[in-house]
């Protein structure tokens, strides 16, 4: 669900030439290193950046798109986080559910609606899985969770969110954010439904804990507080909307600290930050102290300008200003101008990612490779007319590539489309090194099947100077800090356990014989057949040392 934005920046009409040229505008890109000093926190990063990409609940059906689909195309190597995407908000609760009814139409169409299915039912074939092993009918996690638990094993850095709302899902978000009561209710039943994983239960699949240890924190994707540009029939409450935001995320950060220290784990909390800086000051969203809850912010990017506007063509993905867009100067944005918004009003650069797209927007009957130019109408998209994926636009008529614009368009004489491209992602983390951002986020990771625009991001920030995230030591328990003794002698403290091998004294976490008919959630221990076993996730009836590799139990040693 890509979010159709208000207005864009034009670009220069300075033609580029085809894919040769774009060779010459990439080197001519410099990168030089940002001078922030790097933010600590249990975060994720590739050389001191974020790069963030979201995977959309509904991928899996039309177009096919796979977790395993990260895998196989290198993706998943240049990822620190994935935000999954979306979750909704119970229109009489006000809490986070799941549930399985389709999106309807109309004002009221979000109303109760679900994917339940996609998100932890839908089986996975062995060829389909990351694991390589099929489910089985009885397992309570299926879908896209198990396959984000999986990819996780693959990849322990990696971090998975929960992204709230989006451009469909973000109705009750102001009546959910309204009072104190509200607020705590409506994020504890997040914490709930997502963190500690207690699914309901429904045609076989779910449970209490089945989802535990599939994300690591939330991204809030509120659609906009405090203006009627987001979807028709949003709540909105342009008077308290604003501070209400603030304190909504105040409370997840209260509550995430509290539920982390119960675990020893620290949760992540992020948002989708608007580039339109109408909406921005309507919701606050530069205010210094909501970046106190925040670990960081995702800059929109993209759909700067679109078929919305039918007989315009021009950019959705220009990095700096066009002064040649004949649009009212309220209707003309760049990413610069976004980030700036924030910068300027105090927010930390390292908070910041910018949003890139991997997709294009584009119009047909254009007559000019000009931006800015007439046309006829919304040009034809595989899903949705106007907008098109990046793995089709490549191949599409001629590129186009503006540097003192940041900006690249694709044009065949009838269809203009307005795209990020290698040379806009070889530019745009260079801007991200010059003004020490925190790295790069995506939307979404579906529309670049070869993992393109992901490869020239890593070859823009992942070598070279570190960037100013340090991600800190997320996990530092597995073996013990050697240094508190600066003469550890053999092992410390040897003499409980004539064999000190690998983790300090098995013993303690032995736990009480496995049974076949208990049931058992993530982090509960068991002695099965000489050893001690630790559950990964919800389980029942599952001996341990049955499951293999990627099941339920952890070999913890014996005992």
């Amino acid at each position: 669900m890509s979010r159709p934005a208000r207005g864009a920046r034009r670009i220069t009409a300075a033609l580029a030439g085809t894919a040769v040229a774009l060779a010459g505008a990439l080197g001519a890109v410099a990168a030089t290193s940002a001078s922030a000093a790097p933010t600590s926190s249990g975060d994720s990063a590739i050389n001191g950046f974020r790069n963030v990409g979201y995977f959309t609940q509904w991928g899996v059906y039309g177009r096919d798109f796979q977790v395993k689909d990260l895998v196989t195309s290198g993706a998943a190597e240049n990822l620190t986080h994935i935000n999954y995407s979306f979750g909704n908000i119970h229109h009489e609760s006000l809490e986070c559910f799941v549930a399985n009814k389709a999106q309807g139409t109309g004002p009221n169409g979000s109303d109760g609606a679900g994917d339940a299915w996609a998100d932890f039912g839908m089986g996975y074939t062995a060829a389909n899985s990351v694991a390589g092993v099929a489910d089985t009918w009885d397992q309570p996690l299926a879908g896209s969770f198990n396959q984000l638990k999986q990819l996780k094993e693959l990849h322990p850095d990696l971090k998975v969110m929960l992204s709230i709302g989006g451009w469909t899902w973000s109705k009750n978000f102001s009546r959910a954010a309204a009072t104190a009561a509200s607020r705590e209710n409506f994020v504890s039943s997040c914490i709930d439904l997502y963190l500690k994983g207690d699914l309901p239960v429904i045609d076989g699949r779910g449970g209490p804990g089945a989802a535990a240890g599939v994300f690591d924190g939330i991204d809030i994707d509120w659609e906009w507080p405090g203006t009627n540009s987001g979807l028709e029939g949003n709540h909105v409450d342009e008077e308290n909307d604003a501070e209400n935001f603030r304190l909504l995320l105040a409370e997840f950060r209260e509550q995430l600290d509290a539920y982390g220290a119960q675990t020893g784990e620290e949760y992540l909390l992020s948002a989708f930050l608007p580039a339109n800086p109408e909406d921005i000051a309507a919701g606050g969203w530069n205010d210094p102290r909501i970046f106190e809850s925040l670990d960081y912010g995702n800059v929109q990017g993209y759909d700067l300008h679109g078929a919305w506007d039918p007989d315009l063509t021009g950019h959705q993905i220009n990095l700096y200003d066009d002064p040649a867009d004949t649009r009212e100067p309220s209707r003309q944005f760049s990413v610069d101008t976004a980030v700036q918004e924030y910068v300027s009003a105090g927010v930390d650069p390292a908070q910041l990612g910018l949003g890139m797209a991997m997709y294009g927007r584009g119009w047909q009957g254009a007559t000019s490779s000009d931006a800015w130019g007439p046309a006829t109408g919304a040009a034809p998209g595989t899903w949705e007319a106007g907008i098109e994926d990046y793995d089709v636009l490549r191949n599409v008529g001629t590129e186009y590539y503006d540097a003192t614009l940041g900006a690249a368009w694709r044009y065949d004489g009838n269809q203009w489309w307005s795209l990020d491209t290698p040379a806009t992602v070889a530019q745009k983390s260079a801007y991200v090194r010059d003004e020490g951002l925190g790295g790069a986020m995506w939307w979404d990771l579906s529309g670049d099947d070869d993992a393109e625009l992901l490869d020239a991001v890593a070859a823009g920030l992942f070598s070279g100077p570190a960037g100013p995230v340090d991600p800190g030591t997320p996990d530092p328990d597995p073996t013990p800090d050697p240094d508190p003794t600066p003469d550890p002698d053999p092992t410390p403290d040897p003499d409980p356990t004539p064999d000190p091998d690998p983790t300090p004294d098995p013993d303690p976490t032995c736990g009480d014989g496995w049974s076949s008919g208990a049931v058992y959630t993530a982090g509960d221990v068991v002695s099965w057949d000489g050893h001690s076993w630790r559950a990964k996730w919800w389980t029942t009836g599952e001996a341990p040392g049955t499951t293999g590799e990627w099941g339920v139990w952890e070999d913890l040693g014996t005992c």
